[in-house]
């Protein structure tokens, strides 16, 4: 029986010559159509089951997948954050150092946090894949606050040898434990946070319309559970520290951490895995060499003369519609005369000569990117302030709630995580079915309108943060201590950004880089924060050195009360503006990701795969 193949995201569709019998035509629809039933069953976007095999539907992926892997993300906020907000009280009260080297201890070491992802996610991507590093990265989560819990009950690691709780001068050995613990910490999630959430948006199909949508609420979702481990760390875990024993506090991470990375691994057989494939960056090194090689080529007007591969032969990822802008990288597409052997394609050319336009486009991504991630730092320098000089703020506060309960000043920090729960909760069950309707955009808003809206509320957080502070100052001139419920405002402002810009750009640095990147995207999203406390700490150094010229009165001093962190904040509100300024005209001005989507076949409403041109 003659006929002619056809390959689909994948698979084979028979399609039938034209002179055929009819008993023919029947064997043929019958084959049609047991083929229709194994392309719906089936997975068919690269990715394999915990056996290798192409992963069936039913049984793999999407939120009975992602359930497991919210749990351990639930696990590692929690002790992140009821290690992290609680830092600096800790390095002040116990460590005994001032609030300037405090603050920049905690800086450096959040910024150490959300950095080291660019490696995790690239060793990920390129070689252990996500699975693995997610192991090996919480194995060393558990030895880190291990390492914690030890410097409480080890006679030889404990701060002080002579008395309980504090002394003068705490011992050099748990400095240095301590700071190991910490760093460990830090290392553990440049391995787990960039490989996490992209394993957890991986368990979702992008060819197929409901698991497509699933997806995006499931960035929604992670952030809703982020901010549950944020809420129950800075309260529980934060109470725990301040008022029993910091001991205790560690010792219940540490067992809450070790007994969700074995849930992590109970999921094994429902995750749906995707293969390393060597190093993302160097096929976007080779379309620079290959475009500087034929730069003296003339670019076609029409993109069809540029080399592509058929998507069936492309392993991993999808095929990228050719977009006008950086037109100089096309020439790495152009096939030239001596790459043709008597009219045919010849085979093996080399990868530093050619490249494909799908490599081209991927190109153009990262490079239009970098102006974005520049302008997303100082939404992290701006959000830095609420781990540190919030939580400062709070402490020279009257933070009674009743006669005889007064809260941990790291506590104010969960306002942050109920703002941010509202706002995100709020958009994905009211605001986004209804902006769908309007809009006729699946995001119901575009990606880079969300997170400007972030920022938006961001500067005035600052301002809030500002006029609070100023009214602090002039009562504890005057003797008189404010209540903590004065900072309300500012702290839950900053939560609700969040639920914008965050979740933003994490949908953002996700979906924008090439497919074969995405646990080093959300890297790059991590790294937004990380690199936003270093400027915080950059700037802290500046603003001190310059405002102590000439004897002069310095803004950040030994304490809050000898502070005028009140300008320090209208300087932030300043920087933030201007930044917020370029930032909207690089979003207006931006082209997203153009995907050769292939569309299930239970997706498509004449039960048959077609291929589609979208923009995400």
């Amino acid at each position: 029986m003659h006929q002619t193949q056809r390959e689909t995201d994948g698979f084979a569709t028979e399609i039938p010559s034209k002179n055929y019998k009819e008993e023919e035509d029947e064997d043929e629809d019958e084959d049609e159509e047991d083929d229709d039933v194994v392309a719906e069953s089936q997975v068919l976007d690269s990715s394999y089951d915990y056996k290798g095999r192409i992963p069936l539907r039913s049984s793999t992926g999407s939120w009975k997948a992602s359930c497991f892997i919210i749990a351990i993300e639930f696990s590692e906020r929690l002790s992140y954050f009821g290690i992290a907000t609680n830092m600096i009280t800790y390095m002040t009260k116990v460590m005994h150092q001032d609030l300037k080297t405090a603050a920049n201890s905690v800086n450096i070491w959040t910024g150490v946090t959300t950095v080291m992802p660019l490696l995790g996610g690239f060793l990920a991507d390129a070689y252990t894949g996500r699975y693995f590093m997610i192991l090996f990265s919480a194995v060393l989560y558990v030895l880190g606050l291990a390492l914690f819990t030890m410097t409480q009950y080890i006679p030889s690691l404990k701060p002080c040898s002579t008395t309980p709780n504090s002394c003068e001068h705490v011992s050099k050995v748990h400095e240095v434990v301590f700071f190991i613990a910490a760093y460990l910490v830090a290392l553990a999630t440049g391995g787990h946070k960039p490989c996490l959430e992209s394993f957890g948006a991986d368990q979702f199909d992008d060819n197929h319309s409901e698991e497509r949508k699933q997806k995006m609420s499931f960035f929604n979702w992670w952030n809703i559970a982020l901010c549950s481990g944020l809420f129950f760390g800075v309260t529980l875990i934060v109470y725990l520290q301040d008022y029993v024993s910091w001991g205790v506090g560690f010792c219940i991470l540490t067992v809450t951490m070790g007994a969700t990375v074995l849930i992590f691994v109970l999921g094994r057989p429902v995750y749906r895995y995707r293969i390393a494939r060597g190093s993302p960056l160097t096929p976007l090194l080779r379309v620079f060499v290959a475009a500087v090689a034929k730069r003296n080529l003339h670019c076609p007007s029409d993109s069809s003369l540029l080399y592509e591969v058929p998507n069936s032969e492309k392993l991993q990822g999808r095929l990228l519609g050719h977009t006008n802008r950086l037109r100089f990288l096309d020439k790495a597409a152009i096939m030239e005369e001596s790459e043709y052997n008597n009219g045919a394609w010849k085979e093996n050319q080399s990868q530093w000569r050619l490249a494909t336009l799908t490599q081209v486009e991927e190109l153009k991504l990262i490079i239009t990117m970098i102006p974005i991630w520049l302008t997303c730092l100082v939404f992290g320098l701006g959000i830095a302030q609420g781990s540190t000089f919030f939580i400062k703020q709070g402490g020279e506060m009257d933070r009674k709630i009743f006669k005889h309960f007064e809260i941990p000043a790291a506590s104010v920090y969960t306002l942050t995580s109920v703002g941010m729960i509202a706002s995100v909760a709020l958009y994905d069950k009211v605001l986004l079915p209804y902006l769908r309707k309007v809009t006729g955009n699946e995001r119901g808003i575009n990606i880079l309108t969300r997170i400007s809206i972030g920022m938006v509320i961001l500067i005035i957080s600052m301002i809030i943060s500002a006029l609070v502070e100023r009214k602090r100052l002039n009562m504890s001139l005057q003797g008189k201590i404010i209540s903590v419920f004065w900072l309300v405002p500012q702290f839950l402002l900053i939560g609700i950004g969040d639920g914008f810009s965050l979740v933003g750009m994490q949908e953002y640095f996700y979906e924008q880089v090439p497919d074969s990147m995405r646990s080093l995207g959300l890297a790059f999203y991590l790294s937004v924060i990380g690199v936003g406390s270093f400027l915080s700490t950059l700037l802290i150094t500046i603003v001190d050195c310059v405002t102590g010229m000439k004897g002069g009165e310095r803004w950040i001093g030994k304490d809050l009360n000898h502070s005028r962190l009140d300008y320090f904040y209208w300087l932030l509100v300043i920087i933030i503006v201007l930044n917020m300024c370029v930032f909207v005209f690089l979003a207006k001005n931006y082209r997203y990701k153009n995907v050769h989507r292939s569309v299930a076949v239970g997706d498509s409403s004449n039960g048959e795969n077609r291929v589609e041109l979208a923009s995400v």
